[in-house]
């Protein structure tokens, strides 16, 4: 199809607008179950949308999940993709097709806005001149963002590809193997912080909370933590405002709920949580802004939104904020074993509301869907055909998200510290050695010296490993991971 047949096309076609949480667990919403906290306008989304119950993250921590999301490759196959400091370089190949790209070239304005933590540059990055390879690169119209994630420094947003507010005469400097001159650290100076860590995160000081990694200078481009949310609202706001006019695909990435969990002050104290509690409430908040920018210029009937979440929730996972103490009778998980880092559902089962009032009747669906599918699947609603090498191991699931079939993938495979594949109402975790519970945030991996097999039907929770009496399930199941590993299988 032409560039301009492509335009015409797309002009007939709603926006997409994805808001991708971070560590939001399977329980910790409203329209999920939870009580202890309220998500009215999430909740909402839900109710007038389709609701899933079965939505996988591609794995249970965040770089991976967002780099197979974007390329429709699990990330397991590609060496450099696990969990990236905040100087790492570009993981994604500007030379391969993205989702984004795809969606540039069906002729849609293309947006990243919020957390990014897929790395920058070719290496050895200079935070003070252009920064490229990014966004851009990849199939970005524009972008502000965070380079990695909110405990990692550089502490900086990056609009495009230049920091912020930068002063030319207070260079950046960022170095993830040792200090920087004698600037204080969360380790020698905890007198200096408002957020004290709980483990690790107790390197460069920035508004009060010690990070992973050392810097220095920039002074008038870091960020105020209580501020981001907001920040991140206003930037979507800009991208929503520039594009009203073409359809455009925003994928909007929240920092919430991510440690350092410091939300702004009109949270504070709205839950019975803490700040791990108010960070939810914030998070809906955002929500019902990004909404409120749709409304405005009359684009919500003709609007996809996606909410979903990068991986499973985490409880302690670097902070003393009191999350673990006042969690109380709230499950972030719900009824699901395990969360971020594990091997159990908990670890990528997350929320996935999608709400398109022209197009999907409101409902709840049991579809076997990823994220990883939603390149393929938009790439077909888009009318652009792909190359079996490109987008992979990304399935063309569409009808599942706009509800028009019941019917998802056939199987999936989960990856935290190992591999574990999905099909019908068995699950197996292939075998993997080591620690059952992380001494960090105390939470369950799911390690095992031989496969665990388990039938989801009946046990959601993970609890009866089933492998010694159903050799012959191990054994099938093995054979198609086994498969799996060797190269993308169609399905």
């Amino acid at each position: 199809m032409s560039s301009a047949g492509a335009l015409a096309a797309a002009q007939s076609r709603p926006n997409v607008v994805l808001i991708y949480a971070d560590d939001i667990g399977y329980g910790d919403l409203g329209c999920y179950g939870a009580t202890a906290v309220k998500t009215p306008n999430l909740d909402r989304l839900a109710r007038q949308g389709l609701r899933f119950t079965d939505a996988h993250s591609s794995s249970a921590t965040c770089t991976p999940s967002r780099y197979s999301m974007l390329t429709g490759e699990y990330a397991w196959r590609k060496k450099g993709t696990g969990v990236l400091p905040g100087d790492a370089r570009l993981i994604i190949d500007p030379a391969n097709l993205s989702w984004p790209g795809m969606m540039k070239q069906a002729g849609y304005r293309t947006g990243v806005v919020g957390k990014w933590h897929l790395g920058l540059g070719n290496g050895n990055l200079n935070w003070n001149e252009d920064i490229k390879p990014g966004p851009l690169e990849i199939g970005f119209d524009s972008a502000f963002l965070m380079p990695a994630t909110g405990d990692r420094v550089p502490c900086v947003y990056v609009k495009d590809r230049n920091v912020v507010g930068l002063d030319p005469k207070d260079p950046i400097r960022v170095d993830y193997t040792k200090p920087i001159g004698d600037e204080p650290t969360g380790k020698k100076n905890p007198e200096l912080l408002k957020v004290h860590p709980s483990h690790g995160h107790d390197m460069a000081i920035v508004n009060g909370v010690s990070r992973i990694g050392y810097m220095t200078g920039g002074k008038s481009a870091l960020w105020i933590d209580e501020d981001m949310a907001q920040r991140f609202v206003d930037a979507a706001g800009e991208f929503i405002e520039e594009s009203r006019k073409a359809p455009f695909f925003l994928y909007f990435a929240t920092h919430d709920i991510h440690v350092p969990r410091v939300p702004n002050r009109r949270f504070a104290g709205k839950t019975t949580m803490g700040p791990r509690g108010d960070a939810i409430a914030e998070l809906d908040w955002t929500v019902g802004e990004v909404m409120k920018h749709l409304k405005r210029h009359g684009l919500v009937n003709n609007t996809i939104v996606m909410f979903s979440s990068d991986n499973g929730p985490v409880v302690d996972d670097g902070y003393k904020d009191d999350a673990v103490a006042r969690l109380g009778s709230h499950r972030p998980a719900g009824k699901l074993r395990g969360g971020k880092y594990s091997n159990f559902e908990g670890g990528t089962r997350v929320p996935l509301i999608v709400n398109w009032p022209a197009g999907i009747k409101p409902g709840v669906s049991d579809a076997l869907v990823g994220q990883q599918d939603f390149f393929r699947s938009f790439a077909s609603f888009a009318g652009q055909k792909l190359a079996p090498d490109q987008a992979a191991d990304s399935v063309d699931v569409m009808s599942a998200i706009l509800g028009k079939s019941k019917v998802g993938r056939d199987w999936i495979v989960e990856h935290s510290r190992a591999l574990s594949i999905r099909k019908g109402e068995y699950k197996l975790i292939e075998a993997n050695p080591g620690v059952r519970i992380a001494a960090n945030t105390n939470q369950e991996i799911g390690s095992g010296d031989q496969a665990q097999l388990y039938k989801l039907s009946d046990d959601l929770g993970e609890t009866k490993d089933l492998s010694a009496s159903m050799p012959d399930k191990v054994a099938e199941l093995s054979a198609l991971l086994a498969k799996v590993k060797q190269g993308p299988v169609p399905q």
